[in-house]
């Protein structure tokens, strides 16, 4: 039986009616604005129809371009940063880039490393979420954005500006301080994530301007890892003071489940005796009972904004940095001081 020949791009404009020049237009990802939707439609559906599918091994040694964009984040194991990673790689699939995730560590001497043996060779770009722009000595060469990393247009370590896309943070711990205030809370617990990150500098900072402008509150703070057993050791201390706090603002969903059972270990229920809020806004924050009142941070949105603004930047345009602001989420942890 003769082999079957596989549909070339030829055959697609063929279908189509178009030019080859305007099949790699479209599938390239690259038709907005000189090709009319209409005709980007129809040339996907003769795509389809022929079961074409782009080389793309030698369309990348072609262009000197991987179509690869590297995701960094902290972990994979918090929720938070799953929704990240859906927002980037809808964009880029978008645009013919595929995105590939990895993980960076405090313990690599304040560095991330590559899951590549040539970093610049292997990805056309960087999205590095909640790390200091100084730990992108390795791809000190590869395009890169910086996600809720600090403030707006850092310098990377060649001396480039690095454009960036942050939450508005220190607004949502305003909001939470506003919110606590007006119910009349006076005493603020701050369980405060142990975690040398520009984000929760701007939160803790942020809260702590906030209660210094109210008469009369107070605020005391103890540190913990993002983990529900430390969290709650740390909750602990604050509870076990002479004068314990009327509500316990935590840095993360996660940990306001350690205040939870913190709370509840010393017979304290939230939020008759005790008000607790969170940050993120991850699935957690409503399986807790009661619900949590949080910030919710839109993590799925940093991901496309953070993938919009690299592929301007390999586009050879300057995105301007952008940042996306929280929604407090007023749930059932929250209620008047006792």
């Amino acid at each position: 039986m003769p082999a079957v020949s596989r549909p070339t791009s030829k055959d697609v404009a063929h279908e189509a009616g178009v030019s080859q020049s305007t099949v790699s237009l479209v599938l390239g990802g690259k038709w907005t604005g000189r090709v009319s939707p209409a005709t980007a439609r129809s040339v996907r559906s003769a795509a389809e129809r022929l079961g074409y599918r782009p080389n793309l091994a030698a369309r990348n040694l072609r262009l000197g371009t991987t179509r690869t964009v590297l995701l960094m984040v902290p972990t994979l194991t918090a929720p938070f940063f799953g929704p990240v990673y859906t927002g980037a790689a809808r964009v880029a699939s978008r645009h013919g880039f595929g995105v590939v995730v990895s993980t960076w560590s405090d313990d690599t001497a304040g560095r991330a490393d590559s899951p590549f043996a040539a970093p610049d060779e292997a990805i056309d770009g960087v999205l590095a979420s909640s790390i200091a722009v100084e730990a992108l000595g390795e791809f000190r060469q590869t395009p890169a954005v910086m996600l809720d990393s600090g403030p707006a247009d850092p310098a990377d370590p060649a001396g480039h500006r690095v454009p960036t896309v942050d939450f508005g943070v220190a607004d949502g711990m305003r909001d939470i301080a506003a919110h606590l205030a007006g119910l009349g809370h006076r005493r603020f617990g701050h369980v405060a994530a142990a975690v040398d990150q520009w984000t929760f500098r701007a939160r803790a900072d942020a809260l702590a301007d906030a209660v210094a402008a109210l008469p009369g509150a107070t605020l005391r703070r103890a540190s913990c890892a993002i983990d529900v057993g430390s969290a709650k050791d740390a909750a602990a201390r604050l509870l076990d003071r002479p004068s314990r706090p009327t509500t316990l603002i935590c840095d993360d969903d996660l940990i306001a489940a350690g205040a939870y059972k913190a709370a509840r270990a010393r017979g304290l229920d939230v939020p008759a005796d005790l008000s607790v809020t969170g940050f993120d806004d991850v699935l957690l924050a409503t399986a807790l009972e009661p619900e949590l009142t949080t910030v919710r941070l839109p993590a799925e949105e940093l991901g496309a904004q953070g993938m919009t603004a690299l592929l301007d930047l390999l586009a050879g345009r300057r995105p301007a940095p952008r940042v996306l602001p929280g929604q407090l989420m007023i749930r059932g942890s929250t209620a008047p001081a006792v």
